[in-house]
């Protein structure tokens, strides 16, 4: 039966400036600095990532800038296709506050490990629901339309917590459970239509800086 291997990565950590907001699906840069210093968990995912792979990232280019720091880091350069439906949770008009800004608009209590409700849909945007309801189809296709493969995903955490909510039929409120950390790995199994989670957040050892 055909195995078909799902490799998530979250993109490096963004620039300062975005970091004091809630940026959203915004496109961000990268934080240079950081990404000198992560060289480390650059080689590492470039060694740990299989090799033919697929690849695939978002149109937010901080996940194809991530891609390129681990092509340069020594895995073998790919032109990765854009899946759209895998970019961050839309926050809609709640995009770009700060982090005191946008907890005095929330309605309802914030998660216990995040600063909103899963249920909670700023007006234009999205809830973390309605992320795992659209990131679903989209695995499932790509394991429809590429049987028995290795897949290379640069996502982002929300798309990735909604990925691991899809594949363990979990809830919204029990997607924001996972710690998803910047260039961390995340490995999905999909065995004739069932999933099986290989590992979460994984990460190169000594990587101790908070993300």
């Amino acid at each position: 039966m055909p195995l078909t291997r799902l490799f998530l990565i979250r993109h490096a950590i963004v620039e300062p400036s975005a970091r004091l907001t809630m940026y959203g699906d915004m496109d961000v840069a990268l934080c240079a600095m950081a990404l000198a210093q992560e060289q480390a968990a650059h080689a590492w995912l470039a060694e740990r990532l299989p090799r033919p792979a697929r690849w695939f990232c978002t149109p937010l280019a901080r996940t194809r800038a991530t891609a390129a720091a681990i092509f340069a880091a020594g895995y073998p350069e790919a032109e990765p296709a854009v899946l759209p439906a895998m970019r961050e949770q839309n926050l809609g008009e709640w995009q770009g506050l700060t982090h005191e800004q946008f907890t005095s608009m929330l309605r309802d209590p914030p998660h216990p490990f995040w600063p909103h409700s899963a249920a909670e849909r700023p007006p234009g945007g999205e809830s973390v629901g309605d992320v795992v309801a659209r990131v679903g189809p989209v695995l499932d296709g790509l394991v429809a339309d590429h049987p028995d493969e290795d897949l290379v995903i640069v996502a982002h955490g929300g798309s990735i917590r909604a990925s691991l909510a899809h594949a363990c039929g979990l809830d919204a409120h029990q997607a924001l459970q996972f710690s998803v950390r910047n260039l961390s790995l995340t490995r999905l199994e999909n065995l004739n239509g069932d999933w099986r989670v290989g590992a979460v957040n994984e990460l190169p050892a000594g990587l101790t800086a908070a993300h």
